[in-house]
């Protein structure tokens, strides 16, 4: 090839690649159409974890209280040891049910299965993901399951997303967009915390930083962390006091904190995946292992109650300083064991909370 003919390819090369460069910044009947849609994807993702915590509400209270009330409160109000002791039990056997004769895709905690949907299915969810697991979930997390619901939720309103999608006969591509709008906007719709949810979109399930498919995100997330007053109710979910002025020792202690953080969740990382794997060594069907794993939750929970359920009223005590010294350790390692164990059995559980 002689210079003149390559100078001219690589002149033509930085021509397109700057061409596909500006047209992801330019106005689009795709970003339009998209960004549409994203406002009816944030409103059915509100939804959506207004009706699993709900339904979370009802389960916990018909296992642990033997009453008919949506109220969110906490397995540890029960004065019946057999009530902790059977109540995950049971939830692990309905929850295995589900997932035989249900669909298998409603095990785990909700985010992986987002990813593989991206990666390995054209962003394509089914309608019975949609519907069975927050209902496992509600089950898991309502009989004593130590897990937060923002997985399933993210899970959720991904497949609502992702079904929406499939509706209009779209590309992968605005499939993908619409199916991670409706995952970060349940997930602000949890935490009324738009712009982190925005931010968690673009680092773990877009794969990429352009208007095309930011702006759709971002309409959704607001969208549902804007109803979220009126569905969850008004103010943060652990509120702090408003007057903290953090000084240089507060600083280098938070940075301590997250590193501590950083090494305990690779260690929980790495034991959720051993547990998994012993798991798939057992001798028994898979659907008999969230079984075994709420035979842990059940033993946990009888020795601190206050490990049950998702724990919010913990994380608000251990805010407020009402829960301290060696009672934080009991709670730490009775919590983590359940949690490693039960998810590791493959049952529907959350992991962010």
């Amino acid at each position: 090839m002689n210079p003149f003919t390559e100078n001219l390819r690589h002149v033509y090369q930085r021509w397109k690649r700057d061409t596909l460069y500006q047209s992801d910044f330019r106005p689009s009947f795709s970003i339009i159409k998209l960004s549409f849609i994203a406002i009816f994807i944030g409103v059915a993702a509100a939804l959506v974890a207004f009706i699993l915590y709900r339904l979370l509400g009802l389960v916990t209270n018909l296992a642990f209280l033997q009453r008919w009330s949506f109220a969110f409160v906490s397995p540890a109000l029960t004065t019946s040891k057999w009530t902790i002791l059977l109540a995950p039990v049971i939830g692990g056997i309905l929850v295995g049910l589900m997932a035989r004769y249900g669909s298998d895709r409603i095990r785990g905690h909700g985010i992986p299965e987002a990813l593989e949907a991206i990666l390995f299915r054209q962003s394509k969810m089914s309608l019975k993901v949609a519907i069975l697991k927050p209902l496992s979930a509600a089950i898991t997390i309502g009989t004593g399951g130590p897990f937060g619901a923002e997985g399933p939720i993210i899970m959720t309103g991904g497949a609502v997303g992702s079904l929406i999608g499939q509706v209009f006969y779209l590309s992968s591509m605005e499939r993908r967009v619409l199916l991670v709008a409706g995952a970060t906007a349940g997930m602000a719709a949890t935490f009324g915390t738009p712009i982190a949810s925005v931010l968690l979109a673009i680092e773990l399930l877009l794969f990429e930083l352009r208007p095309r498919s930011t702006i759709p995100v971002a309409i959704a997330c607001f969208v549902a962390a804007a109803l979220r007053p009126y569905l969850l109710g008004p103010g943060p979910l652990f509120p702090l006091p408003v007057e903290f002025h953090p000084g240089l020792v507060d600083l280098g202690m938070a940075a301590v904190c997250g590193a501590l953080a950083g090494l305990l969740a690779t260690l929980m990382t790495a034991a959720i995946y051993r547990t998994e794997d012993i798991f798939h060594k057992l001798p028994v069907h898979w659907m008999w292992w969230p079984l075994i794993g709420a035979i842990a939750v059940s033993v946990g929970g009888y020795i601190e109650p206050q490990a049950l359920g998702v724990g919010y009223d913990v994380i608000d005590k251990l805010l407020t300083g009402q829960i301290v010294g060696v009672a934080i350790l009991v709670f730490m390692l009775v919590k983590s064991l359940m949690w490693i164990i039960y998810l590791g059995s493959g049952t529907s559980g959350g992991v962010l909370a």
